[in-house]
């Protein structure tokens, strides 16, 4: 959809489409389970400005159930150059009654309401209201109301997304109990091959194999995971039963399986010693998955989620039927193999993919029992989803925001705020202007905590000072009713309390010493509270996008839950004022993650 797309266009054909016509491009990412959480969703949206409406644009465009606009504002004329989801006519009117019907335009099958109330009213004097709904995104709250809404709807059980654009910067900030990844798609993982600990059906099925043979097209098309379980094997009984393990054993091993080449043209043997290193890999589960199937949570109850029902199931299975192992994924990757070969080779981890989800199925239905739910209650095809994604399954939970604020991570604060070898980034990029941003402090202490190491680090330090004044401002529009530079005539004067305001803060944080300079707050001052179309479009694409993963209950929301996910996270994603032309290029995908 076109940034500049207009609500205000005829209802196209394809709005009455079925489903599956309608939402092709998105199925084919998420799948039909995916698309079902989604139509299931009932989102409430606070404050329905230009990144609260372009959020919502997105979901409404993507097929959620139903949305509810919480806006108490009337439509004035500076919300005419920026939000597309109002026009002249709606001057005056309702800004939550006219967003809500320009964006039922776009999805006539999506339910809409709206409610003319400010969110702010709405938390203190009707907490309830925010349980019926299934997530919330709150935009353009301050501090104060973010900290209560964040407590209301935790108690609720509701997850909850934060947005806010400010000037040339803003964040999303998730805020959930608990969300499980099932597929979590890790961007590096090794395919489950077993070559290391082949089960009995794979290894006959090697045994009927000779590398030895003379014919040469046989030895050419033999699959690289037949070539390594028997190189494997060989290898094993010429050393006590051990595969190799050190650099020196892995380099004869190679040489090993060069040695059995009788041609230069041979692929397969070329793939064999290039995944030479996925039988390397240690046997049984990684530390995280450990973790996970050792969590508290892992002892069931009759209020536990499916999630930690799999997992239960998953606990059983690795200590019986799967040997320390988890259930088979049951694809191979692409091979130099002949046809029949690979399609032979294909079947063999296919049917033990089955086999181990045939068991788990089982394990499932008897946890379910015995804790007094249905034990048909969990679907064959989620259960099939989490065996073929048992070995890389997360789970993910977040602070309050109250924690957050109250016990932040000073020695990663500090780190950012108080490190020189910034400075020397901010010089090799050509931009000299940054350095002044920050005063490091001087000192032992500070060199101690490390240094930046690479451009990534120095836009951190960056993102970092511009967190700490997204929260000054909060304070400052506390004492005085407005955001600094939002008046008038008096930005002298908006830049002195700005700079005492946040050196409190730092304060308060326990980052005595580091203070922000003239250079930064000024820019802060400069955007005067402005929420500007382009800055809330992105951040509105961002939190769009975090709503559909964690809705799905199955999906990495963040890239950093493919971290340890037992810690607080905060995903901040900033843009940098457009007069430091030379940083904004680095800055603009760029994410800070907060464990």
């Amino acid at each position: 959809q076109s940034l500049f797309y207009s609500p205000r266009i005829k209802k196209a054909k394809s709005s009455m489409a079925e489903p599956k016509t309608k939402y092709d491009r998105q199925l084919r990412i998420w799948g039909e389970q995916g698309q079902t959480a989604l139509e299931k969703s009932s989102i409430c949206l606070l404050n329905c400005g230009p990144t609260g409406s372009e959020t919502l644009k997105n979901l409404v465009l993507g097929g959620v159930g139903s949305i509810t606009v919480v806006d108490g504002s009337k439509v004035e004329i500076g919300d005419l150059g920026n939000n597309y989801f109002v026009d002249e006519s709606s001057v005056g009117e309702s800004k939550a009654k006219t967003v809500c019907a320009f964006l039922q335009e776009l999805n006539d099958a999506v339910k809409a309401k709206f409610i003319e109330e400010y969110p702010e009213a709405l938390i203190d004097s009707n907490p309830s209201f925010f349980s019926q709904f299934t997530l919330v995104v709150a935009t353009q709250l301050v501090e104060d109301s973010m900290v209560k809404l964040d407590r209301i709807c935790r108690e609720a059980n509701v997850m909850l997304i934060f947005a806010r654009s400010y000037g040339l910067t803003g964040f999303v900030r998730i805020s959930v109990k608990e969300h499980a990844v099932i597929e979590s798609k890790p961007d590096h993982f090794l395919d489950d091959l077993r070559l290391n600990d082949p089960w009995p059906e794979l290894k006959s099925f090697a045994e009927t194999y000779d590398l030895d043979t003379p014919d040469p097209v046989v030895h050419k098309h033999t699959p690289y995971v037949i070539i390594l379980i028997k190189i494997a094997e060989e290898w094993a009984k010429n050393h006590n039963g051990n595969l190799p393990s050190t650099r020196q054993e892995k380099r004869e091993f190679k040489d090993l399986l060069k040695s059995k080449m009788i041609a230069s043209d041979e692929d397969n043997y070329k793939e064999a010693i290039e995944a030479s290193f996925k039988l390397f890999a240690p046997r049984g589960i990684s530390p995280s998955i450990q973790q996970i199937i050792n969590d508290s949570c892992a002892e069931v109850n009759s209020n536990s989620t499916d999630f930690w029902v799999l997992v239960a199931a998953l606990k059983e299975f690795i200590a019986n039927e799967g040997g320390g192992e988890a259930p088979l994924e049951g694809s191979i990757p692409d091979m130099t193999s002949s046809t029949e070969l690979y399609v032979n080779l294909q079947k063999i981890y296919q049917a033990k993919a089955e086999a181990d989800f045939l068991v788990m199925e089982q394990r499932v239905k008897k946890i379910l029992k015995k804790i007094g739910r249905d034990p048909d209650s969990i679907s064959k095809a989620t259960i099939k989803s989490f065996c073929k994604n048992a070995r890389k399954v997360k789970i993910c939970r977040y602070r309050l925001i109250e924690d957050e604020y109250n016990s932040p991570v000073q020695l990663e604060l500090q780190k950012y705020l108080t490190d020189e070898d910034y400075r020397n980034f901010c010089l090799s990029i050509g931009n000299p202007s940054l350095c002044s941003m920050f005063k490091p402090s001087s000192g032992a202490g500070a060199a101690s905590l490390g240094r930046v190491r690479d451009g990534q680090s120095a836009l951190m330090c960056i993102a970092v000072g511009f967190y700490i004044l997204l929260r000054a401002v909060d304070r400052f529009a506390a004492n005085y009713n407005s955001f600094p530079g939002q008046l008038e005539g008096e930005m002298d004067e908006e830049i002195s309390r700005l700079k005492t305001t946040a050196v409190t803060l730092l304060g308060d944080l326990g980052c005595n010493g580091s203070t922000l300079t003239e250079d930064l707050i000024n820019e802060m001052c400069r955007y005067g509270g402005a929420e500007l179309l382009a800055v809330a479009s992105f951040i509105g694409g961002i939190a769009s996008q975090e709503v559909i993963k964690v809705s799905r209950e199955n999906s990495s929301s963040c890239k950093a839950c493919l971290d340890n996910i037992y810690k607080c996270n905060i995903e901040v994603i900033f843009l940098i004022a457009a007069n430091h032309k030379t940083i904004c290029p680095y800055v603009w995908d760029f994410h800070i993650q907060w464990h």
